[in-house]
């Protein structure tokens, strides 16, 4: 006759935010018996997934976010963190690449480097940076910090910097800001300096107006122009200056199409290889008042207005 097995009593019930990150086949640390993966572990993988469209929205200078994180081969950017800089920190500096594709680079000085163009584990970019960055403040200096999926409840972005700090991208033609000191970098880091810059496409930002950049290519040059306003919106005031003739930026220039990156539009118009960024500064501010005016327009698109939408449309490209 088979023995009675001893009745257990039920472990205590967990709050939800007290339940801690345990293997996926592990059983559920709040009780219920089930293993992690099918209980409190679902929604936190349902977290740490969800991609957030506008992982940059209320960030200051969001646009610029967005071209650093998709555009723009070698800039920094100085962040000022919302409760300041930690003892032995003197300065925290956002990048868009890092050597060997560190996630961030605690220096030997103490100063912080983060890097933006990187792979990042869950569908929330902001979330992904903020946890490097938390861990970059405390590394040990002179060592980079390996990326990792963040904690679903972890901080963001939005959380850590000054909501009204300045964020002002200095451009370089190069990625020499990397090593303060190159007669000491390492053969990784060095090898890996001189691959980025052979790699790295000609690149100013535009003083005139906001978020615009000017690119260099073998056959012809580009303007790439990150916009805040709503997509549909900026599509048909994009429409009617197109049908109207009133799109393009002087002589030889052409709206070719746009990318859509982070929730956000960002025209393109292809420019004759003679056109440089100073060239394209007043076309561009006079393009800004134009554009001011067809964004203010409520009136029906016509025919015309409406095929210029159309192939607007169609010559869209999703970044991310």
């Amino acid at each position: 006759m088979a023995k009675k097995r001893p009745q257990t009593k039920a472990k205590p019930q967990i709050a939800d935010g007290e339940i801690p990150v345990v293997g996926a086949r592990e059983p559920c640390p709040c009780g219920s018996g089930r293993r992690y993966k099918a209980c409190h572990g679902r929604a936190a993988q349902h977290a740490a997934t969800e991609l957030v469209h506008r992982p940059f929205e209320g960030l200051p200078g969001e646009c610029d976010w967005v071209a650093l994180r998709e555009l723009v081969p070698a800039a920094t950017v100085e962040l000022t963190l919302k409760d300041g800089l930690p003892e032995g920190v003197p300065s925290v500096t956002l990048a868009t690449v890092l050597p060997m594709a560190w996630p961030a680079l605690r220096r030997d000085d103490g100063s912080v480097l983060l890097g933006l163009q990187n792979d990042t584990a869950s569908g929330d970019i902001s979330r992904d940076l903020a946890d490097t960055l938390q861990r970059a403040l405390t590394a040990e200096p002179g060592t980079p910090v390996e990326g990792r999926r963040a904690p679903s409840d972890g901080p963001r972005l939005q959380e850590l910097l000054d909501p009204e700090g300045a964020f002002e991208p200095v451009v370089h033609s190069g990625f020499e800001f990397w090593v303060p000191d190159p007669e000491n970098a390492t053969p990784d880091v060095t090898a890996s300096l001189e691959r980025a810059n052979a790699a790295a496409i000609p690149t100013v930002k535009l003083t005139g107006v906001d978020a615009a950049y000017w690119c260099e290519t073998p056959e012809k040059n580009h303007l790439r122009w990150v916009m805040p306003h709503e997509e549909e919106r900026l599509l048909d005031a994009l429409a009617r200056l197109h049908a109207a003739g009133r799109s393009n930026l002087g002589d030889g220039t052409r709206l070719v199409g746009s990318f859509r990156a982070h929730g956000l539009t960002v025209p393109v118009w292809d420019l004759p290889s003679s056109v440089t960024a100073e060239d394209i500064e007043k076309p561009a501010a006079e393009f800004a008042e134009r554009l001011a005016g067809a964004l203010a327009s409520d009136a029906p698109l016509t025919a015309d207005e409406r095929r210029a939408r159309g192939g607007l449309t169609n010559r869209q490209v999703t970044l991310s």
